[in-house]
């Protein structure tokens, strides 16, 4: 039987954007190149796709599928061998070959021989052609991961990267916290002098001060640790690495999500675990026809005398040819047993593929809904660190002329910090759902 790629009514719907106008392009047709506009990003990117050590074992799996290939490819080609023997046999004296041998003046019998014999199979039902084609659908399948790995990794240097500049601008706004935090501990040193607050008030102020010391501290640990965690991706010793900033990163392609379909050639992992169908749906087609009678062919010639010297006489050529057919009757249930594992593991591979493609849609749908719900948090965010600075700046004027606690002075500090660490979130997350919905379409092979 010959493959045919089977209908998934599960998929239908898959993006859940009824709402929203079907594409006949998608996102993940642009290149990655294309989509990130940092230079330091693209470098990485690139970077990455030679050295990193994923991608090389990917790319030894291609090598070690291929020869596998080449194998399948030559299932229609006969087999050949050659083999040369020299033996001498020592016969009982007592026996009739023996008294000849004695007759003639000898003990033994000498045998040289220098032969080749070819062997073929007629592909009557198929099996070397399955072979065949199954040997393919494993190579596909291998390119299809390595493709996989590169999608991934893409992915990921692209999230680390963001999460740096991200990281960056976290901890730029906390050392200009830590220096007005600095200059208002001198203020309310003063204010307390001047009998207009008292010692609680300097000790709080003192205590802010050090947690935002120990933030600084806590961010400066986490660059560290990604910069070393994108360094394993690169395939680099760890280092510091060169960037931009988060305000100049800008993702100018629009957002296509092309048709459900679309996955079946995009996504790498949907197209490996269809070639995985392909592949168990064509060894169960070997394993079907290994219930059939099987034909050879098997012819045999070469040179065979019982003195060397006369080797490569005329006399001393010889030739076999023999054709045979084999039916398989009893054999211990093997071959029902092959077959019937062989339909069980195709039916394993379909599932997986329907899973692939459920799986697929929803990662689409899960990255869409979340670009949306985070430039919609966006909103909100700015206009909460704007209300947070004014009321900050306003506490501190209504401190210093006595209309305000210290306690609403500290309380809008903290509040407008934790705001624009919050804002800053929310612009990373903007971005890794971008990277996220590029991934899931299928996006980074380009």
């Amino acid at each position: 039987k010959d493959y045919v790629r089977p209908t998934v009514e599960e998929t239908d719907n898959l993006y859940r954007t009824d709402n929203l106008p079907s594409d006949s392009i998608s996102m993940a047709d642009v290149s990655w190149k294309t989509l990130f506009t940092d230079s330091y990003l693209n470098q990485y990117i690139e970077e990455g796709l030679q050295n990193n050590i994923d991608i090389r074992i990917a790319i030894q799996q291609i090598v070690a599928a291929e020869a596998y290939l080449k194998q399948g490819k030559a299932g229609n080609l006969p087999t050949l061998n050659a083999s040369g023997s020299a033996s001498r046999s020592y016969i009982s004296s007592n026996g009739q070959q023996g008294a000849i041998l004695s007759s003639l003046g000898t003990d033994h019998i000498d045998q040289f021989e220098l032969s080749g014999a070819l062997s073929w199979e007629a592909d009557i039902w198929g099996k070397i052609r399955s072979n065949k084609r199954a040997f393919a659908a494993s190579y596909l399948q291998s390119v299809a991961a390595h493709q996989a790995v590169k999608t991934q990794l893409i992915s990921t240097i692209a999230a680390n990267y963001y999460q740096l500049l991200a990281l960056d601008s976290k901890l730029l706004i906390t050392q200009q916290t830590i220096e007005a935090r600095k200059n208002s501990v001198e203020t309310i040193k003063a204010l307390k002098e001047a009998g207009l607050t008292n010692q609680v008030a300097v000790d709080q102020n003192i205590a802010q001060y050090n947690s935002a010391k120990a933030l600084e501290v806590d961010l400066e640990t986490a660059i560290f640790k990604t910069e070393n965690t994108l360094s394993i991706l690169l395939g680099k010793s760890p280092q510091h690495f060169k960037r931009s900033s988060l305000g100049n990163q800008k993702i100018e392609s629009s957002l296509k999500l092309g048709v459900p379909s679309n996955l079946l050639s995009n996504r790498p992992d949907v197209m490996s675990s269809e070639y995985k169908l392909i592949q168990a749906f064509e060894l169960t087609n070997v394993a079907k026809s290994n219930f059939y009678p099987s034909l050879t062919l098997t012819a045999s010639t070469g040179f065979q005398s019982l003195n060397v010297d006369n080797l490569f006489n005329g006399n001393s050529l010889f030739a076999n040819l023999a054709g045979g057919i084999t039916q398989p009757i009893l054999n211990g249930r093997k071959i029902k047993t092959q077959y019937e594992v062989a339909k069980s593991q195709q039916e394993q591979a379909l599932l997986n593929f329907k899973k692939s493609l459920l799986t697929a849609g929803n990662e689409v749908s899960n990255a869409l809904f979340a670009y949306h719900s985070e430039t919609k948090k966006y909103t909100f965010r700015l206009k909460e660190v704007e209300a947070l600075r004014k009321a900050e700046q306003n506490s501190n004027e209504l401190l210093k002329n006595g209309y305000a606690t210290y306690l609403d002075l500290l309380t809008a500090r903290q509040s407008a910090l934790n705001a624009e660490l919050n804002i800053i979130d929310s612009k990373l997350q903007q971005l890794l759902t971008i990277v996220d919905l590029y991934e899931a379409l299928g996006g980074g092979l380009k």
